[in-house]
């Protein structure tokens, strides 16, 4: 296979002081935060590699043992990497915030509190703080010549920081308990070193960010949304680094079919990311895992060799595997309740819950299948009316407009211009908005009661626990719950009945998904969910490609699905399809029958003469 490879070395030589690599789950941000700093150390320079990402597998990648303090590694005499770790940073800052009212309040009111402050934007903002002074600080980073962060700050981070609030009156006059800015009472002392790094992010010659995503239409809409965010806030240098790209040669239906699907996705990429300047890196054969595999990535002539160097690990992957229309089957032997369909972004689960809703109500039962994801066209998917299966959708922006205006006309009430100014950034927050969901999303789980209602994209375990909190100190302060609508009052026990409720993760057999999907699962447990069942998408194990790199990256899949086998009560593999599963009858491909015995020939033959 020749290799398509370009612009990854230019990218890599023009590498500024500064390179921060952001992008949706498992698309290969710290393979290639990976690689390019270890292509810069071997070209003599001194680099230091940081990980902000809480489910960070900079570990497994470098096989190294990394803490909050640089290491550095043996083989590659000028790199040094760390972790810096996002969630014992919050617990500090949760503890600094908390411990005041310990004893003051009810303890179901700090447990609110605390509970509260164990959201997404608490963490965003104490990795913030973190590494904030390895950009602002210069003196902490005098001895390299690049440092290189797997994971970006996000938008509404840099939003925040950008405010010139007073926070400490906002703080002090916030009494809506919905904010999610507690740490920031404990950064003001910071506001010189943020300005500095702030500074530094939006100046181009001193950073770069490399946007990965994947020649995916999902993966592309998600590279969009971050590009639309970041550009306005001044960080004008974006590059664009499209990951996993194929190419076919004859005599492989499956290779030829996957790239075919790539091609058609990327001549439908967003329009704003056509003029990002773009380098593509190739679809690996192997497992990026050590030094001399990361070396790999932007060497051609090394790929296949390190991918046959080491036997795929045994596995009983190799044996038969549960498909989608078993767990269908075991689903519907309950004849009503609730499916979740959970899991990060661009693993597949719009279009996992909507193969099991066609698969019900063509099994004659009434179905609802709703969703939450302003980016997922349920109705664009189906294509055409379903007997028994009614859609909708839960529109966060407009629950959330909803929201906004309740808070802002209450909390915000008595604040000056800056502090609503603050407000309104917080409530900007992706906390608010799955809490401003959760009446609609309570009454879509109430209609369980009368049948199936598939929902795509549910409340995380952190934005369940809050409701419990909130609930919680409910009870206490009022001693009642005559102001909660009914389904909001059962919303929690459905959904942790077991018999009601059935939550499936979606994942991909690949370590990023696996390892997130492993985070959501202890979450779920701690709001008192048990999973019902994982669903491995988009799986070349039950296929039998012929194309090296297929070949070698199904083997690799192994210790993947094994890894899935240890978590899962339940388990059901989706194989990959070489058309996009759009449309009712492309639905019905994730759930037939017949990809219980083998892989989908039929639908492989309709691609063998595909064009590329």
């Amino acid at each position: 296979m020749s290799d398509i490879r370009n612009g990854f070395d230019k990218f890599v030589r023009s590498a500024p002081r500064f390179l921060f690599f952001t992008g949706k789950g498992g698309v290969g941000k710290t393979t290639l935060s990976c690689a390019t700093a270890v292509a810069l150390a071997d070209s003599g320079r001194r680099v230091l590699l940081i990980s902000t990402d809480p489910a960070s597998n900079l570990d497994e990648v470098l096989e190294a043992r990394l803490s909050s303090r640089p290491l550095r590694l043996e083989s590659a005499l000028t790199l040094w990497a760390l972790n810096i770790d996002p969630e014992a940073a919050a617990r500090e800052y949760r503890e600094r915030m908390v411990a005041p009212y310990r004893g003051v309040l009810p303890p179901a009111a700090v447990a609110g509190i605390e509970e509260q402050l164990s959201g997404a934007c608490t963490t965003e903002i104490a990795a913030f703080n973190e590494f904030s002074r390895y950009v602002g600080q210069p003196e902490a980073t005098a001895e390299y010549d690049h440092v290189v962060f797997d994971t970006a700050p996000t938008g509404h981070t840099l939003r925040l920081l950008q405010l010139p609030a007073a926070w400490s009156q906002f703080l002090n006059t916030n009494t809506s308990g919905t904010s999610c800015l507690g740490p920031l009472a404990g950064l003001q002392s910071q506001h010189a070193l943020y300005e500095k790094t702030l500074r530094c992010l939006t100046d181009a010659a001193l950073t770069q960010v490399a946007l990965v995503s994947r020649p995916e239409r999902t993966a592309l809409a998600e590279a969009e949304r971050t590009r639309s965010e970041l550009g306005p806030l001044g960080l004008g240098n974006i590059h664009l680094l499209l990951n996993g790209r194929f190419e076919a040669g004859d005599g492989d239906p499956i290779a030829r079919a996957m790239a075919v699907r790539q091609q058609q996705a990327l001549s439908r990429m967003p329009e704003g990311l056509w003029g990002l300047p773009r380098a593509n890196i190739s679809l690996l054969p192997f497992n990026v895992a050590g030094l001399a595999s990361i070396r790999g990535v932007t060497a051609p002539e090394l790929r296949m060799k390190i991918a046959t160097a080491t036997p795929a690990p045994s596995s009983r992957a190799d044996a038969a595997l549960p498909s989608l229309s078993s767990l269908v089957r075991d689903i519907e032997a309950r004849g009503r309740g609730v499916i979740l369909a959970m899991g990060k972004g661009g693993v597949g689960k719009t279009t996992v819950a909507a193969a099991i809703a066609v698969d019900l109500a063509s099994r004659g039962h009434r179905v609802h299948l709703t969703t939450t994801d302003p980016a997922a066209h349920i109705e664009q998917a189906l294509g055409e009316a379903v007997p028994n299966l009614e859609i909708s959708r839960i529109d966060p922006v407009a629950e959330t407009a909803q929201y906004t205006r309740e808070v802002m006309a209450s909390a915000g009430a008595g604040l000056d211009e800056e502090g609503r100014k603050l407000l309104e950034e917080d409530l900007r927050s992706p906390c608010t908005e799955e809490i401003a969901v959760f009446r609609a999303f309570a009454d879509k789980v109430d209609q369980g009661r009368d049948g199936f209602v598939v929902m795509d994209t549910a409340p995380t375990g952190h934005t369940l626990l809050l409701l419990d909190a909130t609930e919680a100190y409910h009870r206490e302060v009022s001693r009642t719950q005559s102001n909660l609508p009914e389904a909001v009052r059962h919303l929690l026990p459905r959904l942790r009945d077991s018999e009601f409720c059935r939550a499936l993760l979606v994942t991909l057999p690949e370590a990023t998904p696996v390892h997130e999907a492993a985070q959501l699962q202890e979450d779920l447990r701690r709001a008192g969910i048990r999973p019902f069942a994982w669903v491995i998408n988009q799986s070349l194990t039950p296929l039998a490609p012929s194309h090296p790199v297929l070949r070698a990256r199904r083997d690799n899949e192994r210790r993947f699905i094994e890894e899935v086998r240890r978590h899962a009560d339940r388990l059901a593999v989706v194989p990959w399809l070489p058309k996009e599963p759009a449309g009712v009858d492309g639905l019905r491909q994730l759930t037939a029958e017949s990809l219980e015995s083998g892989a989908p020939d039929q639908t492989i033959m309709e691609v063998k003469d595909a064009k590329l």
